[in-house]
């Protein structure tokens, strides 16, 4: 009986967490944003801006949260996605620009679905202590989320 109703308390504790805006299921909501590509500045890495930032997500864990997005690239083939951090001068704010590698050789476009690239970075609680925004940008779009 006592294991019961340990799992229904923390069962309730964890439903409660969802409505307060201070739980870990409710960190962060997403929305598209415009971009300004330019603003990125300059970087030594290579790669292209993916095209498109179609998904973001802040998935809670025990010890911080994966920040996953989901890009479209112009065309199929696109690989080996990053995402790389960008200074923005203000402490609250995380930003990272959405790249990955060209194919080697001209690709077909086909399908949205065919020419997704999703990536993912583990975040620290340390890493996320202070900040209000998440931003990640591609070439034509950012997706920003918010606590």
């Amino acid at each position: 009986m006592g294991k019961t109703a340990f799992l229904l308390a923390s069962a309730l504790a964890l439903a409660s967490c969802g409505g307060t805006g201070q739980g870990p299921f409710s960190w962060f909501g997403g929305r598209p944003a415009e971009t300004d590509a330019a603003a990125l500045g300059t970087s030594v890495d290579p790669r292209p801006l993916i095209d498109r930032v179609e998904d973001l997500a802040v998935l809670p864990t025990s010890d911080g949260a994966v920040l996953r997005a989901t890009g479209i690239a112009p065309v199929q083939g696109f690989w080996n996605g990053a995402l790389v951090p960008v200074e923005t001068g203000q402490a609250s704010v995380l930003a990272y620009a959405f790249r990955a590698e060209p194919p080697a050789a001209p690709d077909r476009v086909s399908t949205e679905r065919s020419r997704e690239v999703t990536v993912a970075l583990e975040l620290s609680a340390e890493a996320l202590a202070g900040i209000r925004e998440i931003r990640v940008t591609g070439a034509r779009n950012s997706q920003i989320v918010r606590r």
